[in-house]
């Protein structure tokens, strides 16, 4: 037998001996031997099991293996991470978002803590004619709706991003929804559909619309434009986003496991109880650039006229040139385009996909911002940026690159008492936010984590507004590229516009095209996603 399995048995026999010894003087003891008795099924059970080697190796101290692996993320968290550490979210950023959220002191002492000569390093250029803030909420909201909108909607600049009933408990869609409801924002669905918890304490709404059609479904996985229609003249739904990919997984579909899919969520849905559901990586209603624009007009005018967007992470940069080129030729316009970063979300994915796949948010809100504004289409359609965006410089950095508003959902999360435990894909989510275990969702109280999310929305508003007034702006209209600074090296720094320089509007329709997107320009087909047939045979 093996040293280390004589050291542990012999370990247990000492303490069995030692604690037969105590009862034998002291028979009111006994209790002892429940102390000792599991340890000695679970040694057994070690030494003869042969699916984990270190267990086998070592009865019951190997379990310790795994104890410390359960624990590793939380003492790394509250005992050995910086303010600057922390993956995916920095304890700097989770700590404003609490402070905001909780309405407590959010400023911090003695300097920064950046490294402002690393790489990357960026910011906001202050202006000497720097003017006091202007409270106008006006200045803070953005109309989304082009020609054919019957329904304009008034934005927020910053509202809460897509997560859907499944993904998060009902008391967190009921305190994101109040929160937004109470704050003047929108909430977005997810593309799970709308539950009742959505609805109750009416709160706008822009209803995402995945592959899987869920509460607007035939039986056989098809869009229904009767059940569409029941639910988008509801009062609550101000817009409708169709999620043509989005940058937790780009290209792969979601899977609804039998376990979750519970009689309510099913009948939400509108899929069969304890199955499980698959969203198709592709959507069934449109396979082309025309076919999508068609689709968003026959949705509009199932709503009744109301804003109609489409949500992606950018993959093939081709594909989306071919959609505007659509827009041209079919004459028919979104109202809005949702821009996910690849950077991945709170939907739990494969690695490959979180890690690789997807343009990063950054360069894909100036890749569409560029495109749109080379064809002429910028005026009537809004840019929405979704993606790490927890503060003000976040969102003024996005309007910088070319996004007209933002969406947050971990930033949101946070707001509702998530301490990114990163067990959003376990159903055991110790905050009852990302959990459908009644025993845990129970622990978040509505009635306090609606008031966190307004709070942290109402400050960062705030704080957005402190920050283009330093900038000597009195509208985020009026910040560009060249208001934010980034260090490209050691010795150099560089404006956005620098960077990514501005196309004209206009300038395709002129035959300027810009040498980054000529190969990008001849692959697009407006008659399908696929490359150009001329270009994939050269």
């Amino acid at each position: 037998m093996h040293p280390h399995r004589l050291l542990i048995i012999g370990s247990l026999l000492l303490i069995s001996f030692v604690i037969g010894a105590v009862i034998w003087w002291h028979p009111g003891m006994t209790w002892l031997v429940v102390l000792v008795a599991p340890c000695w099924v679970v040694a057994i059970y070690d030494m003869f099991q042969t699916r984990h080697s270190i267990m086998r190796n070592y009865p019951l101290v190997g379990r310790l293996r795994w104890l410390m692996e359960d624990f590793r993320p939380f003492v790394q968290q509250y005992f050995i991470e910086s303010e600057l550490d922390g993956r995916p979210i920095s304890r700097m950023f989770r700590s404003i978002v609490y402070q905001r959220a909780k309405n407590a002191v959010d400023t911090v002492p003695f300097g920064t803590k950046i490294d402002v000569r690393h790489d990357g390093y960026e910011w906001i250029g202050h202006s000497i004619n720097a003017i006091a803030p202007q409270e106008n909420q006006y200045s803070m909201r953005v109309n989304i709706g082009g020609p054919g909108c019957k329904h304009p909607y008034s934005a927020s600049v910053l509202n809460i991003s897509a997560m859907s009933f499944g993904a998060l408990s009902q008391n967190a869609i009921m305190a994101l929804n109040r929160g937004a409801q109470e704050g003047k924002f929108y909430h977005n669905t997810g593309e799970g559909g709308i539950s009742p918890y959505h609805l109750k304490y009416g709160g706008d709404l822009v209803w995402q619309i995945g592959s899987g059609y869920f509460g607007c479904r035939t039986d056989d996985g098809k869009f229904d434009p009767d059940a569409f229609q029941k639910n988008a003249q509801k009062p609550s739904v101000k817009m409708i986003e169709i999620k043509l990919s989005q940058g937790a997984k780009p290209g792969h579909g979601g899977i609804l496991p039998a376990h979750k899919n519970s009689e309510e969520i099913a009948r939400i849905r509108l899929v069969e109880p304890h199955t499980e559901v698959q969203s198709p990586p592709a959507h069934s209603a449109f396979d082309t650039p025309i076919g999508l624009l068609q689709f968003i007009t026959q949705l509009r005018e199932l709503s009744g006229g109301k804003p109609i967007g489409f949500k992606l992470c950018i993959g093939r940069k081709s594909e989306f040139i071919a959609i505007c080129k659509a827009m041209l030729e079919t004459g028919i316009q979104p109202d809005f385009i949702t821009v996910d970063g690849g950077e991945g979300g709170t939907g739990a994915a494969p690695l490959e996909y979180t890690n690789s796949i997807g343009m990063p948010l950054r360069e894909a809100i100036v890749f569409v911002d560029d495109i749109l504004r080379g064809y002429q289409l910028r005026d009537d359609i809004k840019i929405i940026a979704s993606g790490k965006i927890f503060t003000a410089f976040h969102i003024t950095k996005a309007i910088a690159l070319g996004a007209d508003l933002c969406n947050s959902a971990r930033g949101m999360m946070l707001a509702i008492g998530c301490v990114q435990s990163l067990q959003c894909n376990t159903n055991r989510c110790p905050t009852g936010v990302a959990t459908q275990d009644p025993s845990l969702y129970k622990g978040l109280v509505v009635e306090d984590k609606y008031q966190r999310v307004k709070s942290f929305h109402a400050k960062t508003i705030h704080a957005t507004l402190d920050l283009i007034s330093s900038a000597g702006e009195t509208h985020l209209n009026d910040i560009y590229r060249q208001h934010i600074f980034s260090r490209v090296n050691h010795e150099s720094v560089k404006r956005l516009d620098e960077v990514y320089p501005i196309v004209d509007k206009g300038a395709f329709l002129e035959g300027n095209i810009p040498t980054r997107y000529a190969t990008d320009m001849r692959e697009a087909n407006a008659k399908s996603f696929k490359m150009h047939p001329q270009v994939a045979t050269t």
